[in-house]
């Protein structure tokens, strides 16, 4: 992992890597928005899980896990969990029982309308407008490191 700048080795801090850079904002910004998302009874995680759902119902836990870029091991306890609360149900695919898909409830739907009333931007303190160019900065960066590793072939 490359610094950020052309200094010389010796004199590099941790601030000059782009990747804790990325990492930390991370953690700020989850930070920022814990009181919303407390407020709505969800972790970061399961509050992207609702929106990617939102957007797209009955998808599989496969195609949900590449939405999120997370692995089955890591999505369904999370999926369970959100079954639980009643936000989502898994269902076995009558096509296909291999696959488990996941629909929205009427509690998850009604979560994801609350949610959508939150502003995550105003958490972060940036203006809308410098807001977006970052959204789509990191956005860009992100696709690019997805291609140089071959996510998605």
């Amino acid at each position: 992992m490359k610094p950020t700048d052309q200094r010389a080795p010796g004199n590099l801090t941790l601030s000059d890597f782009l990747c804790f850079a990325v990492y930390s904002a991370n953690l700020a910004f989850g930070k920022a928005c814990k009181p919303i998302l407390d407020e709505l009874g969800v972790t970061y995680t399961q509050y992207f899980t609702i929106i990617a759902l939102w957007e797209a119902d009955n998808q599989t836990v496969g195609g949900l896990g590449e939405t999120l870029f997370l692995e089955s091991n890591t999505l369904t306890p999370m999926l369970k969990k959100l079954e639980a609360m009643g936000y989502l149900r898994r269902q076995r695919d009558s096509e296909d029982e291999r696959q488990v898909r996941i629909l929205l409830t009427k509690s998850g739907r009604r979560l994801c309308e609350k949610a959508m009333t939150t502003n995550l931007s105003e958490a972060s303190g940036l203006t809308p407008d410098k807001f977006i160019k970052v959204q789509k900065s990191v956005v860009a960066l992100r696709n690019e490191l997805m291609r140089l590793v071959g996510h998605g072939e």
